[in-house]
């Protein structure tokens, strides 16, 4: 089991340079099977979500050339199964894209039903509905969705919550429908816009995206493209909240500050100077932090997968904050694991009430999903002494090279397998 072994109390200071978006890049890949050309990708975050995705991907038969770390061909020319092997994609919650690029493209697919992160009932009722008001005819068998229409017409479909994944997954479907379809109370995030471009620069007419009204005229098909990944701002945010926990100066740079402005006004709330440029961000925190109240939020709003790194902030501020989860119900799992680290949080229900205390002192705990891994490596390079993070894969599954970035701002930390490179990560730290 690998780990990241952590020596707190240097503040993190430098450029840090953030990649591609983890959660536009998974729609985008599955979109670009939805052609029979070639589409190129770039900026792609090489981390194992994406990289499952891909196998996956391959599996069904489509071509996929690697041209580098962060740039693929894919040609879905070739597609011989409709049906998506379990293995590969019960580890990703993001499997569902491939159902709306299958079944737009041929009427007809099967996937498992989605794994990844254990943060609460995720369900995929809003995408059901959808597909079923495009024509599909749709049901769960043997832990699958089976999706199959003689064709897809459009239609008005209301959601009935606001759902990223449904919105793009229902906005791939009926790219290829008959006819006009609109998404009313559609997700506006950035990856969902993302998406649309995408599928827009392969001929899709899609209009609205951004907005909670998206308008789609139903094409017969799509063609080659050549597209570039938005950058991931919540790797960003991460490594803003990182500058703010161990009082460091950290400039964010490869950034879109508009994506960033929730996370933004928060990190300047309490108390950190916050500098703006074309594509960068830089977060001061000189002075003490101090508390706020922060409630997740779709699009606009405060993100729920900044949710945990915000709380290490908080944690380490001044008075009483109030965080309040709207989105999942299990993002909290985490707090047990700050609490060994002598954080002082208490959650009621869907909040929890943190007292700020001075400091957190190093401690061996356990990441429960990836947001929140990489939130107790913030606060084990807040801490006093070394911490020990078990469980790193599921920060791998979204953070791109994340020891080595946060080493070149400074951080004292390995990635580790056993007792005995922990040992010697302590002789040779001293």
């Amino acid at each position: 089991m690998e780990q990241y072994v952590i020596k707190g109390g240097n503040p993190l200071v430098g450029e840090v340079e953030i990649g591609g978006a983890k959660n536009a890049a998974l729609a985008i890949l599955a979109a670009g099977i939805m052609t029979d050309d070639t589409v190129v990708i770039e900026n792609i975050p090489d981390v194992k979500d994406i990289n499952v995705l891909i196998q996956a991907i391959e599996g069904i038969g489509a071509k996929v050339d690697r041209r580098d770390r962060h740039t693929v061909a894919i040609n879905g020319a070739n597609i011989d199964a409709l049906n998506v092997d379990n293995e590969y994609i019960k580890k990703i919650r993001a499997s569902y894209y491939l159902l709306g690029a299958l079944l737009g493209k041929y009427k007809k697919a099967s996937v498992p039903l989605p794994g990844g992160c254990n943060i609460g009932s995720r369900p995929i009722d809003q995408h059901l509905k959808g597909f079923r008001a495009l024509g599909a005819d749709v049901k769960i068998e043997h832990g699958y969705v089976i999706a199959e229409a003689k064709s897809l017409k459009g239609s008005h479909i209301y959601l009935d919550v606001v759902t990223v994944g449904a919105t793009i997954n229902i906005m791939m479907a009926a790219s290829l429908a008959q006819g006009n379809t609109i998404i009313e109370n559609a997700a506006k995030e950035p990856h969902v816009v993302d998406a649309a471009n995408f599928l827009n620069s392969m001929g899709a007419n899609i209009k609205g995206a951004g907005t909670d009204v998206i308008r789609i005229k139903g094409v017969q098909s799509l063609h080659r493209t050549e597209y570039s990944i938005i950058p991931d701002q919540i790797e960003a945010g991460t490594f803003m909240f990182a500058a703010a926990a161990t009082k460091g100066d950290v400039t964010v740079k490869n950034v879109i500050p508009k994506h960033l402005e929730a996370t933004t006004a928060k990190l300047i709330e309490i108390g950190c100077e916050v500098e703006e440029f074309d594509d960068a961000v830089r977060v001061v925190s000189s002075k003490g932090l101090h508390h706020t109240h922060v409630k997740t939020l779709p699009y606009p709003g405060f993100p729920t997968d900044m949710q945990p790194q915000i709380a290490v902030a908080l944690a380490l501020s001044s008075g009483t904050s109030i965080v309040t989860e709207s989105i999942f119900e299990n993002r909290f799992k985490y707090v047990d694991e700050l609490a060994r680290m002598g954080a002082n949080i208490k959650v009621e229900g869907n909040t929890a009430i943190i007292n700020g205390v001075e400091r957190f002192t190093g401690a061996h705990v356990n990441a429960p999903d990836l947001r929140a891994g990489a939130a107790l490596v913030i606060a084990g390079l807040a801490a006093e002494g070394i911490t020990v993070v078990d469980d790193v894969h599921y920060v791998e599954r979204g953070y791109e090279c994340f020891e080595e970035k946060l080493k070149s701002l400074g951080a004292q930390m390995e990635k580790v397998s056993g007792e005995k490179e922990i040992q010697k990560f302590r002789l040779k730290i001293g």
